[in-house]
């Protein structure tokens, strides 16, 4: 349940009390925006590497490689085994839908996909 906010039956107060909601609900967005910003400058950005963006993971079954999941480069998560990829192989191979992308780096935002 809700708790009820006693307000006051006069029409002014009622249209200054609006007006200062208006008011502080603009400044608190304003100083949101404002730490979001200076956080995200101090997060630290992930350098993109030298080569294909994408590859392809496989993994070893009965000693042939199979697919398992489109990974960013740099994807620390990445099968030992890949294949460099382009953009358009990348999004090609999401989308044929048999190889999903890797939930931890997240390809597919990368591309548009998700």
């Amino acid at each position: 349940m809700t708790a009820q906010i006693p307000l006051p039956d006069d029409l002014p107060q009622l249209r200054t009390i609006a007006k200062l909601a208006e008011i502080l609900g603009a400044a608190a967005r304003a100083r949101i925006a404002e730490i979001e910003a200076r956080e995200a400058a101090l997060r630290p950005q992930r350098p993109r590497p030298e080569g294909p963006a994408w590859v392809l993971g496989y993994l070893r079954e009965r000693g042939r490689p199979v697919p398992d999941r489109v990974h960013l480069a740099d994807c620390r998560m990445a099968a030992k085994h890949t294949a460099p990829l382009g953009r358009d192989q990348a999004r090609a191979v999401l989308a044929e839908g048999k190889v999903p992308a890797c939930p931890f780096c997240r390809p597919d935002t990368e591309l548009g996909l998700d």
